[in-house]
């Protein structure tokens, strides 16, 4: 069983910030992942093929695996290759890959039932009734009969099942790329170690929103300029590409560092397992 180490707070912020020079010392190895896997999201939304948004949220955490793979590579002084999105793929830990989505079906599941206990089979079908009616009547007095209340509780609870959903596959996903631990004993194991370091943890989650906030505000505005250029519909796909080139990149980045400061080491190697959920 691994040890998990306890972080400061700050660490949240070592994460982040390591996670930004991880993308300065390779942007364009590293970005060009992000663009492609923003580029594939863009072209399902623009073109409406539910089937290829379906295969994308599918592939995931086979993707997000690569990218934690790929930032790996980076931090050890090695390049980073578009291949290295489907390394999981190649090293037979796929599947494990895939239970990391088990807590996001059931979290879904848990705020489905969440929204009919906290708001109520009526209310519900009352919101609805408003929404359709807002669509031809956009009276404010229609919005004043909206259990608000009750909404805002069930928001509150979403987001906490969210931050709890998080804690299972935060450092599970760099567990299965980087050892040969199974995908349960994995996520148990990411689970412990997010609620020992919660308060880095949280450090590192308002400086992401932060971070996201202040690079989408750069990126409209740049949008806004390109689409005297090139039209409003390409520039919202240039803007959206930018976007990824970054996030993913540093987000991969941020959540190879944790795992290595909490769980791994620096000289973790990747081991070839049987193929399945758990080795």
């Amino acid at each position: 069983m691994n040890e998990i180490r306890k972080v400061p707070f700050g660490a949240g912020a070592e994460w982040l910030l390591g996670g930004f020079a991880l993308l300065r010392k390779a942007p364009l190895a590293l970005g060009l992942l992000g663009m492609i896997w923003g580029g594939l999201s863009a072209l399902a939304s623009v073109s409406g093929q539910l089937w290829l948004s379906f295969l994308l949220a599918l592939a995931g955490p086979i993707l997000f695996g690569g990218i934690v793979y790929a930032a790996r590579e980076v931090d050890q002084g090695r390049a980073a290759s578009p291949n290295h999105l489907l390394q999981g793929l190649r090293d037979g830990k796929a599947l494990r890959l895939l239970a990391m989505l088990l807590p996001q079906i059931a979290a879904l599941l848990l705020m489905g039932v969440l929204m009919l206990l906290i708001v109520g089979p009526e209310q519900l079908q009352h919101v609805n009734q408003v929404l359709l009616q807002m669509q031809t009547n956009p009276d404010p007095q229609l919005m004043e009969s909206l259990p608000t209340g009750r909404l805002l509780l069930w928001l509150l609870a979403v987001m906490v099942v969210g931050v709890v959903t998080g804690f299972f596959t935060f450092a599970a996903i760099p567990e299965v790329m980087f050892t040969g631990r199974g995908a349960f004993a994995a996520m148990a194991l990411s689970f412990r170690a997010c609620l020992r370091n919660l308060g880095a943890l949280l450090v590192m989650v308002v400086l992401m929103l932060i971070a996201v906030f202040a690079l989408s505000l750069a990126l409209q505005l740049l949008g806004a300029l390109l689409a005297f250029a090139i039209g409003a519909q390409a520039s919202m796909f240039v803007v959206q590409l930018l976007l990824m080139a970054v996030l993913l990149p540093v987000m991969g980045g941020a959540v190879y560092l944790a795992w290595r400061q909490m769980l791994g080491d620096a000289q973790a190697t990747v081991t070839s397992t049987p193929h399945g959920f758990e080795a």
